[in-house]
């Protein structure tokens, strides 16, 4: 399975975006899609996941309330809306695929497949 991620962009701090991650190949309704993000000299952190059946969403706390993870099972897409953006949001973003759909989907080391990333910048 490959993962394209999209989306990215610059946008004042208050704005929105919406990241896509299309797939390519099957998924199952066990694995678990996640989101994470990575910004200058830090290491990449989670932001959200959710497993392909619905079963399972998760959010890291720095978005909770303002971001949401969504699938859409006809585009084998998964999407981040991230609202009320700030400063600190400005990052790389990669979505990962976990086949085994762990339920710490917050370790980076689950994840099998990453996308390229897209990069966002929030400017204040």
């Amino acid at each position: 399975v490959q993962l394209q991620a999209s989306g990215g962009g610059t946008v004042q701090a208050g704005g929105s975006l919406r990241l896509s991650c299309a797939t390519s190949g099957r998924i199952l309704d066990n694995y678990v899609m996640g989101w994470f993000r990575q910004a200058p000299g830090k290491e990449r952190e989670f932001v959200a996941a959710v497993r392909w059946s619905g079963s399972m969403i998760a959010y890291g706390d720095s978005v909770k309330g303002r971001f949401t993870i969504s699938t859409d099972n006809a585009k084998i897409t998964v999407y981040l809306q991230g609202n009320s953006l700030k400063p600190e949001d400005s990052a790389v973003y990669y979505c990962g695929l976990d086949r085994e759909g762990a339920y710490d989907s917050w370790r980076t080391s689950n994840y099998e497949s990453w996308g390229q990333g897209t990069l966002v910048t929030v400017s204040s």
